[in-house]
Formats: C-alpha cells, structure tokens, sequence
C-alpha cells in the first residue's frame, strides 16, 4: 500500500552524527559546548573499564600483560591516532602527558640541530609548551633561546631567525582564539632554513583533517582527552616521521624504549622506530578507556566532520552576533582559517559562562575575558546549537550574569 505520507514528511534517513551521537553519555538538560577542553564519556569507555579492571586486572593479574596484550596497548592506540592525523602506521606512540612528550621530543629536535640556538614559537601558545621550552633551556645550559612573536608575525620572524633557527614549535589550533596554522606552508617555511618543526595537535587531533605526512611535519604532540574523547587525563601521544625514527636520540631513555626491555641489559640501547620515544609503563586502564573512545571514529571521515563543524561553527557565530551585540569575536570568521571552536571577548566573561553553566549550557572561559565554546559534530547538532544561543541571549538581554556568586573563581575555569 503506498505511503500517505508527502515527500516533505517522510521521515529522514539517518546521518552518520545520528549514530555517533548515541555513542556518548551526555547528561540530560546539559548542551555541551566544552569537547576542546574535555570531551564526553564514550559509553564504550565505560565498558573498556569495567573490563580491563574486573575481567583482566582482577582475574589475570600480572599475566594481563601478555594474555590481554596490554604491552601492545600504546602501539594499537596509536595506530588507531595515526590514522586520524595523517601519520604513517607505526610513527605515533601513546603515553605520558603532553608535557612530557613535548620534552620528549624537543630535546630530540635540539639535539638533532647542533649549534643553533633559537626556538621560535607563538606568544599566545599554550602555557605549558612555553614553560617546557623554558625548563629545557635552563636544563641543557647551552645557550638556546626561547623567541615568541604573534600569529600574524610568524612569516617573518621564521625569516629573519635564519640559519640560528633550531626549531619552529607551534600549536596548529591556538587555543584561546581557534586560529589555524597553515602546517604545510610553516614546515616548510622553517625546513627551507634548516630548522625542524614540532606541531602541538590538541585542538586540532579529531577535529579536523591533520596531514603530518603529507606536510612533511617532523615531529608532533597531542593529548587523548580533547576531541578523541579518551577521559580526564587520558594519555596523550607524539609523532615521529619516519625518515628521522632512527636517528632520534630521546633525552628521557627509559626502559620501555630499550631494544629488549626484558633482557635487563645494564645500558640503555634503543628500541628501533617510534618505540625508542616509550619512558616507563604504560597506564593500562586509562589506555583502555582511549582505544575504547577511539571506536567512535569507526566509519566516519574526518572530512565530513570538518564540513560540519564549520557548518555549525558558522551559525553560531552568525546567531550570536545578532542577539548578543556585548560580545566580541575574536576568532576568525572564514571557517577554513579556524579550528572547531568560536570564542567571544566579554568583560564580565566568566560570570557570564558561570550563568550559562548554570542553565545547562556547558562552554569554558579563558584569562583574561574569553569565553569558548567548542564544536564537536559526533555529538553536536544545529538544533543545540540554536537552544544554546537561546540561552546565552537571555543571559545578556537580562543581565543576568551580573551576580556575585557567578563571579566567584573556581579552581579550574
């Protein structure tokens, strides 16, 4: 019998974002805008868990390591990076913080340029890539410097650094405004002197197409906690390229990284490829929760999630504007100049953000009047979108951030 219904209400076919929206546990009333901060339970993380601890820990105990093959973990997970990212199979390795592997693999970047001095990086990077630089410098006692100059000043400091360039230490996605890098033109803008590039990832892994490869990157970091949605403080992870894997000498050389860990030799000999840049034992239930969290990018192209995520960065950048004339854009309009976030400047932004907290709507603030909101299409639609822009209009139209509980500072903002 033919259908009654028009072309007009017959019922959609289901998207690929219908079914990874079901993959999370996102709280009832809560529209969550914060994925580039910390993104949400995966509900096959949850099970990772219950099973690594009860069915492996419990029960097998040390004999996990080899009959669940949790020494293999750091190479799976990174393997299933890898792919994200536009990396070789086998040029990425997962474990530690991103502060670690940052020193990690700037000290490999250093020692691989004897007799230059200069690492050039952004004055608005992330705090902690600038404190590592610091510390590595005070530590080697050779004479480098760390040199930091605005995004729009990059081109030309590269330039006029010369031949003193050591390294070009940048963050692809800046993680306050959502400025984006241009990775294949800066590498080789820095390579074409001499220099080698490390590439910060942690706003940019999993939320758009990241081509290591293709633009000839030499080394890069990123954490699991953001858009790969592996948990709070989930490991995080670091690139090699391939063409520099056996001659990088790591400056943390633990046991992990050694040819034959089990041989107990008395010197450090290193591991062949990517394995050599492992420190110390793996954290087993944390990578379980990450290479469980992974399994939501099964099926689905980086390159429609981008298409979305500016779709839906677009249209709240365009609603916000019309209804809430207080805030100040600071990210940039054109979508391929950005990451998958959109901040505003407001004075009073963090009571504002509170307030916003407060009614469901979960975005962050940054130091000193930022307030962010990410985008993350595996589990955002325009639909909440528009909800949420609803809110944070009233919240200005009402004043209703000017409350002095709102105003408050948290640990953490």
């Amino acid at each position: 019998m033919a259908s009654d219904l028009s072309h007009s209400q017959a019922p959609q076919a289901e998207t690929v974002f219908d079914r990874t929206r079901r993959l999370f546990h996102i709280p009832d009333g809560v529209i969550y805008l914060d994925g580039n901060s910390l993104g949400p339970m995966p509900l096959a993380a949850a099970d990772a868990l219950q099973r690594a601890a009860k069915a492996e820990w419990s029960e097998m105990l040390i004999r996990g390591w080899n009959d669940a093959d949790w020494i293999g973990l750091p190479e799976r997970v990174g393997a299933r990076i890898a792919a994200l990212i536009g990396a070789e199979a086998g040029s990425v390795m997962v474990g530690d913080t991103t502060s670690v592997n940052l020193f990690k693999v700037l000290s490999a970047a250093l020692a691989a340029r004897p007799g230059r001095r200069v690492i050039l990086s952004d004055s608005g990077n992330f705090p902690t890539d600038l404190y590592v630089a610091q510390g590595l410098i005070a530590t080697l006692g050779q004479g480098h410097e760390l040199r930091t100059v605005s995004h729009a000043e990059m081109e030309a400091a590269v330039d006029a650094a010369g031949e003193d360039l050591a390294v070009l230490m940048l963050t692809q996605v800046d993680y306050r405004t959502g400025a984006l890098y241009d990775m294949k033109s800066m590498t080789a803008r820095a390579q074409a002197l001499g220099a080698l590039t490390v590439w910060d990832l942690a706003h940019s892994a999993g939320a758009l197409p990241v081509e290591l490869d293709a633009c000839n990157a030499d080394f890069a970091i990123g954490c699991g906690y953001k858009y790969l949605n592996g948990g709070p403080g989930a490991p995080a992870f670091l690139y090699v390229a391939p063409r520099n894997q056996a001659s990088v000498a790591p400056a943390l050389s633990g046991w992990m990284g050694h040819a034959a860990p089990f041989a107990f030799e008395h010197d450090y000999r290193p591991a062949e490829g990517v394995g050599r840049m492992r420190v110390g034992t793996p954290p087993i239930l944390a990578l379980s929760a990450l290479e469980a969290g992974l399994q939501a990018w099964d099926g689905v192209s980086i390159h429609e999630v981008r298409a979305k995520s500016i779709a839906l960065c677009d249209l709240f950048i365009e609603l916000v504007e019309a209804r809430c004339p207080e805030l100040e854009l600071i990210t940039p309009r054109e979508g391929a100049a950005r990451g998958s976030q959109v901040s505003f400047r407001f004075e009073e932004g963090y009571a504002a953000m509170q307030a916003l907290i407060a009614r469901g709507v979960i975005g962050d603030f940054r130091a000193p009047d930022v307030m962010r909101f990410g985008f993350t299409p595996l589990y955002i639609s325009e639909r909440e979108v528009r909800a949420g822009v609803d809110i944070l209009a009233g919240i200005m139209d009402n004043r209703l951030w000017d409350n002095d509980d709102y105003r408050k500072k948290a640990k953490v903002t």
